[in-house]
């Protein structure tokens, strides 16, 4: 994994991708509360220390309802994302919260959001990462 960090004023962010996740795991919990199972993640080591950074994050628009300001980003297509059936976990898709209302976006248009990361371990309404206060850097 190739980790870089670059400097603008006194805000470092981290240009590092999909790939910070993938040593998240899940696992299956019955929650009496929601009379269900649900997967609770155990972030790695190294997704803990950038949490609270901004970083920047790339991938696939999925139109799912987040709120007026925030937005699904997968790391693969609609046809094979973590929500379609894909053969891939819940690492590789991402709530991105807006500082605005984004404009329109098209089913997997590729966006690059940057934002700051939080990790959601508990909150059933929102994913697991969350970049909040994102701006688009570009479509």
């Amino acid at each position: 994994m190739m980790l870089k960090l670059l400097f603008l004023g006194w805000t470092a962010f981290q240009l590092i991708g999909w790939s910070t996740f993938e040593g998240t795991s899940f696992e299956w919990v019955y929650v009496e509360a929601e009379g269900a199972e649900i997967q609770v993640p155990t972030f790695p080591s190294k997704v803990k220390r950038i949490e609270g950074q901004i970083m920047d994050l790339s991938g696939h628009f999925l139109p799912l309802e987040m709120g007026t300001n925030s937005i699904v980003l997968s790391k693969m297509p609609y046809s094979s994302c973590f929500f379609c059936g894909g053969d891939v976990g819940a690492e590789t898709v991402a709530e991105i919260q807006f500082r605005r209302p984004p404009p329109h976006f098209s089913l997997d248009q590729i966006l690059h959001v940057r934002g700051r990361l939080e990790l959601n371990e508990k909150d059933l309404d929102h994913l697991t990462f969350i970049l909040t206060d994102a701006i688009l850097v570009s479509e």
